[in-house]
């Protein structure tokens, strides 16, 4: 149940897009002086060395931050290319941001992070990265049992990040009750759910889920670095956002036909962004 570790995955094609649509989410919640909240239910290390072993071993990175690194890129990925060039100072790539640190570094002092992960290995990584950070609270528990217990937040603004490892059956099934009773609780807040592309009526069964909840105003983004393939392994992933900010939808249309090429491994490399249920 806990064999999952992100490190073998940092700075790939999907973590691009994840955390792309992501710091886009943080820079439009930073427009008004109020504070907001940041609940990541899957926080993972925080922080990946790539030219670890287990980063090395599968150069996923390659594919994906490395592929970007140094281009001018649109304006829409500046605030995400920050955070990553705010942990490589002397311009070479080694280190990539999980979402906690990316969230970390795109915030205020007046925001509030509540950041939980199970996995025993990567909570001690976590919890050292955020060492004396008293804007964050940690968790080593299910993060859908913490973000049942911490909504509504006081903030009344800010966003939930949901980013499963999707290795059990029934992770789709958990994640759907889990925003259906996150939104019950907290209908104004913005939830951001990241989800690979590896069987596509898995991602299809998901979209119709989540259509039926009831819950209005869903856009999906994804991006396809390959044809769908069920024996090549992930050939793409998504963004499912919730009570998206009303700019992100444009800036992902005019992105993605930038960033997809960019990315692509083969020449079926595709994009899409459409809405679930509209507002």
């Amino acid at each position: 149940m806990l064999s999952y570790r992100h490190s073998f995955h940092a700075g790939n094609h999907a973590d691009v897009l994840k955390h792309t649509v992501q710091a886009l989410i943080l820079e439009s919640l930073k427009r008004k002086d109020k504070p907001f909240v940041v609940h990541d239910t899957h926080s993972g290390a925080g922080r990946y060395d790539l030219h670890s072993e287990h980063s090395e071993k599968t150069g996923e990175y390659v594919d994906g931050i490395a592929r970007i690194w140094g281009l001018d890129c649109p304006q829409s990925m500046h605030p995400y290319l920050k955070a990553v060039k705010a942990l490589n100072p002397n311009g070479e790539l080694r280190h990539y941001p999980g979402s906690p640190l990316l969230t970390k570094t795109l915030t205020r002092e007046q925001e509030r992070l509540v950041l939980t992960e199970l996995h025993p290995t990567d909570f001690p990584r976590l919890r050292q990265e955020f060492r004396g950070e008293r804007r964050a609270k940690l968790y080593q528990e299910d993060g859908y049992a913490r973000l049942k217990a911490s909504l509504p937040p006081k903030e009344r603004r800010g966003v939930v990040l949901i980013d499963p490892p999707y290795e059990l059956k029934n992770e789709y099934k958990d994640l759907v009750k889990g925003i259906k009773e996150a939104v019950q609780r907290w209908a104004s807040g913005t939830y951001a759910i990241w989800y690979p592309v590896v069987r596509r009526q898995e991602i299809t069964t998901l979209e119709r889920a989540l259509a039926r909840t009831g819950i209005r105003n869903i856009l999906q983004i994804e991006m396809n670095v390959d044809a769908d393939n069920m024996d090549y392994g992930m050939t793409g992933s998504g963004m499912i956002v919730i009570n998206p900010p009303w700019t992100l939808e444009q800036q992902m249309r005019e992105l993605l036909p930038w960033l997809t090429p960019k990315l692509a491994q083969t020449e079926l490399a595709s994009h899409r962004v459409h809405w679930i249920v509209p507002e």
